[in-house]
């Protein structure tokens, strides 16, 4: 009897290229409209609610569903860049020892206490995400963290959940961020960052949501290695010594130049963003310089610090590549002109719902439109302008309508391809197991979202 071939989940270029194909036939099905836009005092194009209208069908050819890949590396190369040169000033620091030195301090300094290396970490990319917006930022520290968790006995799953689901909860649970929150209530007509308290008590429900779950994982897995969702799977990652030769590391003076040397880029990267308007380019052009003299101060010749980088390109370079071929997908939607067709039906749907049934609505269009613009400032430009005014008509604030598209902007990303994919890319996690590790959280911070929503309904927010 012929045994059954079990089944093997594709390549993720394999997952992403049919998406791809899927896109570009759902370009030709949906019909192309757009709505009108103007632009604001700050630069910003807007939707101008109520002039949605249909356009000359455009569709999408076999041509041009293969031509958006080489668009999409073209459109992605700032953040692939990014993610090269924010690692290759981790990587000179992995290479001249001062990453297993700091490990092996924080090791010999908490001792037992490694656990609570997830609620502190996690916390702290959490209030960054929240407050300052910050996500891309922390891309380059993704490697790290998943050795770091190596290291004191977990897996890849709990050193990526760490930035990425610590980060990703922040930016969702907005309180003060500018790029999601500050742009919405703006777009909406609602004082800005109004609401305050509300939205931090929504923060702390959701980050205790985050941090409980993976650390639930993280003592499964540390007591039964063998119930990791990766056990069996080697993962690509830094190479970093044992948990002993790590806490027998003592720091030189290269390696407390090179920690006082990465305080200051992070410090930069703070300033830059907050006070200096930096984004992707700036930091970037940081990274850049300090890898150079980190390198340096560490007697590394100009030559090893080119060899060291183009290593560490190679190593970021799955990831990096995955981050152009997924930007095809919302390429080909933009370019067919479909998706102000698939917002304004969505919000048309909407106006069938009253009340807290339409808080709730809001919440799975805000969803599913996020998975057609997966840009949390883009989103509220486009959908803003249509859904507040909607939600007034079926009795929803502005307030929770703002609050809607926050949660369903925000949470979605550690879950729809169009993140997901890019990010398990950089983290070089097969994305089946990711995505059996996150699920059931997303639905259970799903749940939390209707029962704050609802909540906000209620007492009038």
């Amino acid at each position: 009897m012929e045994l059954k071939k079990k089944f093997k989940m594709p390549h993720a270029y394999v997952i992403i290229f049919s998406m791809t194909i899927i896109t570009a036939i759902l370009a030709n099905i949906v019909p192309a409209g757009v709505f009108d836009r103007i632009t604001d005092a700050d630069g910003n194009e807007i939707v101008v609610a109520g002039s949605y209208h249909a356009v000359e069908k455009i569709g999408c050819s076999i041509f041009d569903m293969f031509k958006s890949i080489q668009l999409g590396f073209i459109d992605s190369a700032q953040i692939i860049f990014f993610i090269i040169f924010a690692y290759s000033f981790v990587y000179i620091l992995i290479k001249n020892g001062t990453f297993d030195a700091v490990v092996g301090f924080i090791l010999r300094r908490i001792g037992d206490r490694v656990q609570l290396i997830i609620p502190v970490c996690m916390l702290c990319f959490g209030i960054l995400g929240s407050t300052m917006g910050m996500f891309e930022e922390t891309y380059g520290l993704l490697p790290v963290f998943i050795s770091i968790a190596a290291v004191i006995g977990y897996d890849a799953i709990v050193g990526g959940s760490i930035i990425y689901l610590g980060v990703a909860i922040g930016f969702a649970a907005a309180t003060i961020n500018p790029f999601t929150i500050g742009i919405a209530q703006e777009v909406a007509g609602v004082a800005l960052f109004s609401g305050l308290g509300y939205r931090i008590f929504c923060f702390v429900v959701f980050m205790t949501i985050a941090i409980v779950y993976v650390m639930h994982y993280a003592n499964k897995i540390k007591k039964d290695p063998t119930k990791s969702y990766l056990y069996g799977i080697k993962i690509d990652m830094p190479d970093v010594g044992s948990k002993e030769e790590l806490m027998n590391t003592q720091f030189t003076t290269i390696h407390k130049i090179s920690c006082v040397l990465f305080v200051f880029t992070i410090g930069m990267l703070l300033v830059g963003t907050i006070k200096l308007g930096w984004y992707i380019d700036e930091i970037a052009t940081l990274f850049i310089i300090m890898t150079i003299i980190t390198g340096l101060i560490s007697k590394f010749t100009p030559s090893q610090i080119c060899d060291f980088f183009i290593e560490s390109s190679k190593e970021m370079m799955y990831g990096a590549l995955l981050v152009g071929i997924s930007r095809s997908i919302p390429l080909i939607m933009e370019n067919a002109c479909i998706i102000d067709t698939i917002v304004n039906w969505l919000a048309t749907l909407l106006q069938n719902f009253h009340g807290v049934a339409s808080a709730i609505g809001m919440l799975f269009v805000q969803n599913i439109i996020n998975f057609f613009i997966p840009s949390g400032a883009g989103q509220a430009l486009v959908t803003m302008p249509i859904l507040a005014p909607v939600g007034e008509m079926v009795g929803v604030s502005r307030q929770v309508s703002v609050l809607a598209y926050q949660f369903g902007d925000g949470f979605s990303n550690i879950f729809w391809p169009t993140s997901v994919f890019m990010m398990c890319g950089i983290m070089r996690l097969p994305i089946d197991r990711w995505y059996k590790f996150v699920a059931p959280l997303f639905g259970i911070i799903f749940i939390a979202e209707i029962v704050l929503l609802v909540l906000a309904t209620m007492i009038g927010y």
